[in-house]
């Protein structure tokens, strides 16, 4: 009977022991693949996380920032050892001495969790809690407590201590979308970490441990409680003496947060749109940025506030809007420009998005400079200004007004319109458009050879920025296309990307100084009266598209060269701010040192 018993139990028992093998072997096999994965999982390299870009003018100083988490990395040793100690105190004394996680610490939680039924107890070390913000989430489950202690052991293997204390502290989160301990000094105090008292050091110390609950601009008190803790921790442990933990406690911490650098939006919009010109479109070229650049751009910013402010002015009350673009001649760098009336960050900027046509702006570039070229011409040289018909097109005078022979100096002087489809016609529509190539007109294609264009009448048309870069032609006969930005360095200082443009050849002297000497007599006796002469030089083409539903001037004088458009984003006939002369008014407002 007890044979049959025991035999009876045996059969009872083989399956529940088939079941505990199967269950012991499908966890050695879960617990193999995850030591697996975590050696092919972590690789010494740096997570891609997004550092800000800072855009700085001509002097050196930000005036603009992007970025959507605020970092600032620091070296290990650039981070005082006074907050070392209070870390490796207060989150991890065994640091130096295990091998990424610490048993001891490990049973006391697991036997305080198992009678609370949670994961409330710690007893991450340092590496493990640099585990969980690279490589893992942040849920409370044993399978991925389980998986952090498998990767905390492979990053040790992979790293050193300090090379893991340097992560550490440059990853932390202390809120407020701020990451790292140099990012939380120049967030909360606005200097940097080495410029901080050591009660400041340990008031942000005190964040990463509940950024909810330690967030000082939510709960001074709550932070300020656990920065003495900190303090009297520290001062145990005899890194500081009891008096100084007292002292410290006792200073006021006063917050000075740092504000996002968002000023001049107008021409940060310009930059960062040129920047995606500079840099082309890769993946090589987002993990480059990500790591945070500088953008040394050519703005001048007493000149860019003014220009704001004075043509905001101008506009004010007529219900138009308008862009421009300034660059120097000198440099042929773009210092200045207008992206509209109540311009906001990322609205649509005038300067260099708005395609409009050109009017009689476009002539001396695609008329008068293609007439000189081509043959023995000058101001003085006659030609016909009467009407005409070309097929079914046939162009009128402003006004409506008939001429005869006139001179080119004349017929410039005026804006002729008859006369310049006859010397388009006399240089040849292919030819003309030829001397434009240079330029690089985006919205200008094979559809526009047609002699309308000699008026500006294109498809679509040209942008304040394309027409402004286009005149600098006519500073000394070369172009070089105009930029904002410098250069792209990285926070080490070293340049990434830069314009390597070369001036091409596009006009002769005698050309050069013809197109500016009656751009001169406009100024002076034509279409520009009202414009201002300030320097030596000052010359200028005025344009106006049918209806007068846009108002060019395009010109320079002995420092500058702009472009600028006056109108309705939907077109339609502002005639009478055209008799008050608002684009003569503007185009001085810009040419103002």
């Amino acid at each position: 009977m007890k044979q049959f018993t025991g035999f009876l139990f045996i059969i009872i028992l083989v399956p529940l022991l088939l079941g505990i093998q199967q269950a012991i072997a499908k966890e050695w096999d879960k617990t193999r693949h995850l030591k697996a994965q975590a050696e092919e999982s972590i690789k010494l390299t740096e997570p891609l996380l997004t550092l800000p870009i800072s855009i700085v003018d001509r002097n050196g100083r930000v005036f603009a920032e992007e970025y959507v988490e605020w970092r600032d990395p620091l070296p290990l040793n650039k981070v005082p050892v006074f907050l070392i100690d209070l870390f490796l105190e207060s989150e991890d004394k065994g640091f130096f001495e295990h091998r990424g996680y610490d048993v001891a610490a490990i049973v006391r939680a697991f036997a305080v969790n198992t009678a609370k039924d949670d994961l409330q107890q710690g007893g991450s070390t340092i590496t493990q809690q640099l585990v969980r913000l690279r490589f893992l989430t942040t849920e409370k489950t044993y399978e991925r407590k389980f998986k952090e202690l498998l990767y905390a052991a492979e990053l040790e293997n992979q790293s050193t201590k300090d090379e893991i204390l340097e992560m550490y502290l440059n990853e932390m989160y202390f809120g407020n979308k701020v990451y790292g301990i140099g990012a939380a000094a120049t967030y909360y105090f606005n200097r940097p970490l080495d410029k901080l008292s050591p009660a400041e050091m340990a008031f942000i110390a005190a964040i990463p441990n509940n950024p909810s609950r330690y967030d000082p601009l939510k709960y001074f008190d709550r932070t300020k409680n656990r920065q003495e803790l900190l303090l009297t921790l520290i001062a145990k442990s005899g890194t500081i003496t009891e008096k100084e933990a007292e002292l410290w406690k006792k200073e006021t911490i006063t917050l000075n947060l740092k504000e996002k650098a968002n000023e001049f939006t107008m021409y940060s919009s310009l930059v960062l749109s040129e920047l995606e010109e500079l840099v082309g479109h890769s993946e090589r070229t987002a993990e480059i940025l990500a790591k945070g650049v500088r953008i040394e751009t050519a703005l001048y910013p007493q000149k860019q506030k003014q220009d704001e402010t004075s043509i905001s002015s101008l506009l004010a009350g007529s219900g138009v809007q308008a862009g421009a673009v300034v660059i120097e001649n000198k440099t042929r760098e773009i210092v200045s420009i207008y992206g509209g009336r109540d311009y906001k960050k990322a609205d649509f900027n005038r300067a260099y998005q708005a395609v409009r046509q050109p009017g009689s702006a476009i002539k001396p570039l695609l008329v008068y400079a293609p007439f000189f070229e081509s043959g023995p011409y000058d101001e003085s040289t006659l030609i016909d200004s009467s009407n005409l018909c070309i097929a079914s097109y046939c162009p009128k005078n402003i006004g409506g007004f008939t001429y005869g022979m006139t001179t080119v100096k004349e017929a410039f002087r005026y804006s002729h319109n008859t006369a310049a489809v006859r010397v388009f016609g006399t240089v040849g529509i292919d030819n003309a458009f030829a001397f434009l190539k240079p330029f690089e007109f985006n919205n200008v294609n094979k559809t526009d050879h047609t002699y309308p264009a000699a008026l500006g009448g294109f498809q679509r048309g040209v942008t304040p920025l394309e027409l402004a870069s286009a005149y600098t032609s006519f500073i000394d006969g070369t172009f070089e296309k105009p930029h904002a930005i410098r250069r792209v360095v990285d926070r080490d200082g070293n340049i990434l990307y830069s314009w390597e443009d070369k001036a091409v050849k596009v006009w002769s002297p005698s050309t050069v100084s013809t197109i500016r000497k009656l751009m001169m007599d406009v100024v002076l006796n034509g279409t520009g009266q009202g414009i201002t002469n300030t320097t030596s030089y000052t010359g200028a083409k005025t344009g106006t598209t049918d209806h007068y539903k846009d108002l060019w001037v395009a010109g320079m004088n002995d420092n500058y060269t702009t472009a600028v458009w006056i109108g309705h984003d939907k077109p339609a006939s502002i005639q009478r701010l055209s008799n008050q002369k608002i684009h003569l008014k503007a185009f001085n407002e810009l040419m103002k040192d």
